[in-house]
């Protein structure tokens, strides 16, 4: 039915009639002019932009993912505000649309987050569950297209250009049934961004949240972008925009005032990047299996510390989450990084080659400690992040042990023989003593 009404619409464009804005109805998948409700099913879910039909690089992006599949998992939680991390020292990995609602964000220290919601229930990680999860809404993907660009379990680019005589209708209405798959086969939802590049699809998929599907055209680019803040932009943090705020720079406006080579000179090869993405242009394909070059977590501190106790206990806990990711993704890392940033600003980074690559939380932890000991008595500081590069297929990994530490093999056996425990019962089946420092 959408195949044959999309069909109608493009003999008509052929022969040269007006063609009213087309439409789409996100729930029963039918196409039309445009209108205030779907003349098929009668529901309010109606998506109309002059250019629906003509778009086909997409952004989608999982709404609360973590969250949502914990409420898929157990309905009780369903009307309830849900933070997802660790304990009252930990963090804050994710929250449900209600817990934001209270100003709950990723990353903020757990303890102020739940003075903000009180009422919330905390919920450890699952990340096997997370990633089992995140497979079936990659399978749904593949049936539409193989030019898909992870960028975590939970997002995606995708490019559906030329897929239209596969599927018999246009990207829009692909992503749109690939949108309620998700709801009514996996029980998650997603929201979808359309745009004519990357840049311009993942800032659409931020636009409606949650279950949200908008579209930016070619022809309204530089109007859309003109008076949105620069911070748009992805990679831009703090320290970025400061430097944007001393040159007069905060809305894509700003930034189009400035002239290409100017930009390069104040601001190296990111003033090349800015004069384009000002513009709206991006180059970028979408990269099927785009390697992934490190795996980290960082957790900033909501005051300074220079706590041993503390410290430690983080160092393991960000061991254990890049661990979690490594073993859900298949890969190990040849080399460990440790991060630390001080009261100052001043950021201090640590490297260690390991003989051969690992993705044991013990292993990573204990080289990771090494190089805290190196630097530790250079606190306090506000921020500390763990990780591990140079990565490769799991195959391989964690062979040789360590002849130093006799130790090592029998406690990785432990790790594994862990690992099928939780999967089986749950992450909170068994907690390691230092978690809770």
């Amino acid at each position: 039915m959408a195949c044959r009404k999309w069909c109608d619409m493009m003999r008509k464009t052929a022969e040269g009639q007006f063609l009213p804005m087309p439409a789409l109805c996100r729930d029963c998948l039918n196409t039309f002019d445009a209108g205030a409700r779907c003349p098929s099913c009668h529901g309010p879910r109606v998506k109309e932009h002059e250019e629906l039909f003509d778009l086909s690089i997409a952004h989608m992006d999982c709404d609360a993912f973590y969250a949502s599949v914990e409420k898929r998992d157990n309905p009780e939680l369903a009307d309830k505000p849900v933070i997802i991390g660790g304990g009252k020292r930990g963090v804050v990995s994710t929250a449900c649309y209600i817990a934001r609602i209270k100003g709950v964000r990723s990353a903020m220290p757990m303890f102020q987050a739940l003075k903000l919601c009180p009422e919330a229930v905390v919920v450890k990680p699952r990340m096997n569950v997370y990633s089992a999860v995140s497979k079936e809404v990659r399978a749904l993907m593949e049936e539409l297209t193989p030019s898909i660009e992870p960028l975590s379990l939970d997002e995606a680019f995708m490019d559906l250009t030329g897929t239209e005589r596969l599927h018999g209708g246009p990207p829009a209405v692909m992503l749109a049934r690939l949108t309620k798959r998700m709801k009514d086969e996996i029980g998650i939802t997603g929201s979808i961004g359309l745009s004519h590049n990357k840049f311009l699809a993942k800032v659409a998929s931020d636009l409606d949240k949650p279950r949200g599907f908008s579209v930016i055209g070619k022809a309204e680019t530089l109007d859309f972008l003109a008076e949105k803040p620069v911070r748009l932009i992805w990679g831009i943090g703090p320290a970025f925009q400061a430097s944007l705020d001393k040159a007069g720079i905060r809305t894509f406006a700003d930034l189009r005032r400035w002239d290409r080579q100017d930009l390069s000179e104040r601001f190296g090869h990111s003033g090349e990047r800015l004069y384009h993405l000002s513009r709206g242009e991006d180059f970028r394909r979408v990269q099927r299996n785009a390697p992934v070059k490190s795996i980290s977590n960082e957790t900033t501190f909501f005051e300074d510390t220079a706590s041993d106790d503390i410290l430690d206990g983080h160092i393991w806990r960000l061991s254990e989450k890049v661990a979690d990711r490594a073993k859900a993704k298949g890969i190990a890392g040849r080399v460990v990084t440790l991060k630390l940033k001080r009261a100052n600003h001043r950021i201090l980074t640590r490297q260690s080659q390991l003989t051969d690559p690992t993705q044991m939380a013990d292993r990573i932890y204990r080289t990771a400690r090494e190089l805290y000991d190196i630097v530790g008595d250079e606190g306090p500081y506000r921020l500390l992040g763990v990780g591990i590069s140079h990565l490769t297929d799991e195959e391989g990994a964690d062979l040789s042990g360590d002849l130093l530490d006799p130790q090592a093999e029998q406690r990785a056996r432990a790790e594994r023989a862990t690992d099928k425990i939780r999967d089986r019962f749950g992450s909170d089946s068994i907690i390691k003593g230092r978690s809770f420092r």
